[in-house]
């Protein structure tokens, strides 16, 4: 899972001007069975990366579906467990996330992710009868938060955090830094991204979008557009990498609660600009369920939210639309 999740990552976004010289602090390594990167001036002159593995080791311990004993997968396994303030801020806004986009987000649907071989369990033959049987346990109107607890309709229902929580960490990293002194910083876990300030350049932290194409690479040519980021997240969602093929015919990782099916339109990639990379993060994975239509609609009634869309068009070329918000961040 790890091998995919950063081939995805490699594909969906790259870093701009992002060497290192000794006046900042560049730190890695791996959380949620992804990798993360983090580059910041600190006023000291201080390397802070045992404290940032400290908080990350942390969140991991809530949000982690690979971790027997974290949070969410106690409340999964229907055992006792006392749920922590960030899991609780992270549920709560998951929520409203799901009725905003008409359970196009929803956090419930990890067991059908599994089903069609896009989670860390065995693909299974689907039929209708499987499906049929998912959507039963699937639908984040059927748990609840009462008096601290997680009340699931059926104790088979699971709850996966893993299209928020990186975003959400992102924030809780950027967060850190700042309290710290930090005025100028990027975190980026597994594609999502938060930036505030200059790089060691002296410029704006620049984050490629790659171009949809399966043979791309991780290479500047590649890029579909630069994006400037002063002091806002970033979260990009496609298809065109995570798929299988299987009698002739394309499944997709990005599955449809409502209907238990991978997705099949237009939309190839989503890019979201916001305040913070908890919502990013989810409606980023929300439009790519909705398709153009309806994602252009909902962000147009939502201001906060800057979108850059690429789909494909009726000709060979794939066509872009972009909210007038998204224009003024992007870089020649």
């Amino acid at each position: 899972m790890r091998v995919r999740l950063l081939f995805i990552l490699f594909l969906s976004l790259s870093f701009v001007n992002c060497s290192q010289p000794a006046a900042y602090f560049y730190n890695e390594g791996f959380i949620y069975g992804t990798i993360y990167h983090i580059v910041y001036e600190h006023p000291e002159g201080e390397d802070l990366h045992d404290e940032i593995k400290k908080d990350l080791n942390q969140y991991n311990r809530i949000f982690s579906t690979y971790d027997s004993t974290s949070v969410i997968s106690k409340v999964n396994n229907n055992k006792p467990v006392e749920l922590h303030e960030l899991f609780v801020e992270c549920y709560k806004r998951s929520m409203e996330i799901s009725e905003i986009t008409g359970g196009a987000f929803d956090i419930t649907a990890g067991p059908m992710v599994n089903a069609w071989g896009f989670g860390p369990e065995l693909r299974r033959q689907m039929t209708p009868e499987k499906i049929d049987s998912l959507k039963m346990i699937t639908g984040y109107e059927k748990v609840s938060l009462q008096d601290g607890k997680i009340v699931k309709e059926s104790p088979q229902m699971k709850l996966d955090m893993s299209a928020v929580a990186k975003g959400y960490t992102c924030d809780l990293i950027g967060q850190f830094l700042a309290d710290k002194g930090c005025q100028n910083y990027m975190v980026e876990i597994g594609g999502e991204v938060v930036a505030k300030g200059i790089n060691e350049k002296g410029r704006t932290w620049t984050i490629g979008i790659s171009k949809p194409e399966e043979s791309a690479f991780f290479a500047s040519n590649d890029i579909q557009a630069k994006v400037k980021l002063p002091e806002h997240a970033l979260a990009t969602s496609g298809n065109y990498r995570n798929f299988y093929e299987e009698d002739g015919k394309r499944y997709a990782h990005t599955i449809d609660p409502k209907t238990g099916y991978p997705v099949q339109h237009s939309l190839l990639s989503t890019t979201v600009l916001a305040d913070n990379c908890m919502d990013a993060d989810a409606f980023a994975t929300a439009f790519m369920v909705l398709g153009l239509e309806k994602s252009i609609e909902i962000a147009n009634n939502h201001s906060e939210l800057k979108v850059y869309f690429i789909y494909s068009g009726e000709g060979e070329e794939n066509q872009v639309y972009m909210s007038e918000s998204f224009m003024e961040h992007l870089s020649e």
